[in-house]
């Protein structure tokens, strides 16, 4: 299994500096990883430094709360097409959610999605299953599959981590028609090769080099 072929190595940090990004890229190229995830801030940084790789540049949108409005999101995912980006991860109406507000929370993941897909860009929306009582999580799952998305991701990464039983849940919920990037929390091999194992194509992770020593 080509392990290091499905890391987005992410840095997304508040406190990350372009120095940390350039580092970030170089160990990206190094080990072969899919993608490098960072603020958008840093996309530009992130582009010229993979040019020519086939390392995606990838960066966030309505991060990390997914609070902002839906023509904000939008506008971010075009910002980032134009800074270079080739895919966008971004966050759902986790508060829409929460207040059972499911038709706001289709036409914010629909529009992103016809955003990014019209951009060219591949798109992960994240539902932050920490946050999410069971029914929640399957609602979102199988509405982020209604909508058309690529990937359905499961953390930022703020509220706590992935867990292989999220991973498992969703692949039963999505089945093969959009793709699983687990995210939060995968510090060692083991786990992340128990997450692939439940159904995970992509894993988003900080110790991406650490994963595959």
């Amino acid at each position: 299994m080509n392990l290091a072929g499905r890391i987005d190595y992410t840095l997304l940090k508040p406190e990350a500096t372009e120095k940390d990004i350039v580092k970030l890229c170089h160990e990206a190229v190094k080990y072969g990883f899919a993608s490098v995830c960072v603020n958008p801030i840093y996309l530009c940084t992130a582009a010229r430094l993979l040019h020519g790789t086939g390392i995606a540049p990838t960066t966030v949108v309505g991060f990390p709360l997914g609070a902002v409005t839906s023509e904000t999101k939008i506008q971010e995912i075009i910002t980032a097409k134009a800074y270079g980006a080739r895919e966008v991860d971004a966050v759902i109406n986790i508060g829409r959610i929460k207040s059972g507000d499911w038709k706001v929370v289709e036409r914010d993941a629909a529009l992103m999605v016809q955003t990014a897909q019209g951009c060219g860009l591949k798109i992960k929306i994240i539902i932050e299953t920490a946050l999410l009582n069971p029914e929640e999580k399957k609602r979102a799952a199988e509405l982020v599959k209604q909508v058309g998305a690529d990937y359905v991701k499961t953390s930022t990464g703020f509220f706590g981590g992935v867990t292989v039983q999220d991973v498992i849940d969703l692949k039963q919920w999505v089945g093969p028609a959009v793709k699983i990037k687990a995210s939060g929390g995968i510090k060692t091999k083991q786990f992340a090769l128990e997450l692939i194992e439940a159904g995970a194509e992509r894993l988003g992770t900080s110790s991406g080099p650490a994963l595959i020593s």
